[in-house]
């Protein structure tokens, strides 16, 4: 085994290479008996969230992730919730699926929106300002047809149904 310190470089969320053993029983036993709902993706902004069968809706104001050791804004988060039907005349139905979208800061001086990099040998430059993290979740559903209305989707098949293609993922934010 390597010693404590070469793990202390890794940086945090490195290392997504699980075992087999891992996968089983860390990942798919989890996900069948209903734990971890939660989705990362990595996607090109786009203020554009309109999909085939509905659209993500900013909720609340952005707010600020700051940075814990020097107090410095490094991004902003922004609360999303997705909707079924159309976007225009606000005639949506509101899921119960979020969306917590991540983008480096503008202010920051670090992730300006240009930037050169000579990292593995690259020498060109990089638009930071282009891309997001999105964490997606679904809260808790409603268990009686009386809270929701009677519609007979499930909160899953909701958002799958919004979600035709692979395409479809980065057209949402």
């Amino acid at each position: 085994m390597g010693d404590n310190n070469s793990i202390n470089k890794v940086p945090p969320g490195f290392r997504f290479h699980p075992t087999d053993e891992e996968l089983v029983v860390h990942f798919l036993q989890r996900k069948a008996l209903g734990e971890g709902k939660q989705w990362y993706y990595y996607s090109r902004r786009n203020e554009n969230r309109n999909t085939r069968n509905g659209y993500w809706k900013a909720m609340g104001m952005e707010e600020s992730v700051v940075n814990s050791s020097s107090s410095r804004r490094v991004g902003i988060k922004k609360y999303l919730v997705f909707f079924i039907g159309e976007a225009e005349g606000g005639g949506g139905v509101k899921t119960d699926w979020v969306m917590h979208e991540y983008r480096l800061s503008d202010s920051d001086s670090s992730s300006s929106t240009s930037r050169s990099s000579k990292r593995r040998g690259h020498n060109s430059k990089i638009d930071y300002s282009k891309w997001v993290i999105c964490r997606v979740h679904e809260r808790s559903c409603s268990t009686s047809d009386e809270e929701d209305g009677g519609m007979e989707l499930s909160c899953l098949d909701e958002v799958f149904l919004s979600l035709d293609d692979d395409d479809e993922i980065s057209n949402c934010h």
